[in-house]
């Protein structure tokens, strides 16, 4: 299930926000970390990183939080900090490790406490039932995940979890088009040759990114 464009594209200079979730250095995760950046720069593209293990991001929920929630006005010191950053990206990336069928805590907390009313939506109306996109410059969001299992058997037995948590159950429904996943399978499993591929595959993919 690696989805590559090999549609070229005319480069223009663009912020793009990475939203990474791996506490470990020498992970693959990281190594994707680097191709991405690399491509991104690459093309000219100015790159902002919100590393949530090195930040020591707290994804719990509080009191406070959900009372902010209500009010559609963030508390939380660090999620000010990110809103300000997400408002000025032009396109998302998330990459981060599936555990378990689905995202880690880190990445978890930052949509429960970041992709928050009045902030990356709003509703349509006093229903509270549709939603509207508020992050006016924000072209797309790529998910780009890492898990063991082979990809037929997170289709068939998981249905695509992390797809339709963060793409369809976020995203789309707060009304962002233009959503992608890139999702890299048995990542333990194939040849180092194989994962040296996929990098340099994704880093080409980011060197065109418009």
């Amino acid at each position: 299930m690696n989805h590559f464009c090999a549609v070229p594209f005319k480069s223009t200079n663009m912020k793009v926000l990475i939203v990474f979730n791996h506490p470990y250095e020498g992970s693959y995760c990281n190594a994707i970390l680097q191709s991405v950046t690399a491509g991104l720069k690459k093309a000219g593209h100015e790159v902002d990183l919100i590393h949530l293990d090195q930040d020591e991001f707290n994804p719990v929920m509080t009191a406070n939080d959900l009372n902010a929630f209500r009010k559609k006005t963030p508390v939380d010191p660090v999620v000010i900090a990110y809103k300000a950053r997400l408002i000025n990206a032009d396109h998302i990336i998330f990459i981060f490790p599936i555990w378990w069928e689905l995202m880690p805590a880190m990445m978890k907390g930052f949509i429960d406490k970041v992709i928050f009313p009045g902030v990356a939506y709003d509703y349509k109306d006093a229903s509270n039932t549709l939603m509207k996109p508020l992050l006016t410059k924000l072209k797309s969001v790529t998910m780009i995940t890492t898990m063991n299992t082979p990809c037929w058997l997170y289709a068939l037995i998981f249905g695509n979890a992390i797809k339709k948590a963060m793409l369809l159950g976020t995203f789309w429904k707060m009304g962002y088009k233009n959503r992608k996943w890139i999702s890299f399978n048995r990542v333990k499993m194939v040849t180092p040759e194989k994962r040296e591929k996929w990098l340099n595959k994704l880093e080409s993919r980011f060197s065109s990114l418009s």
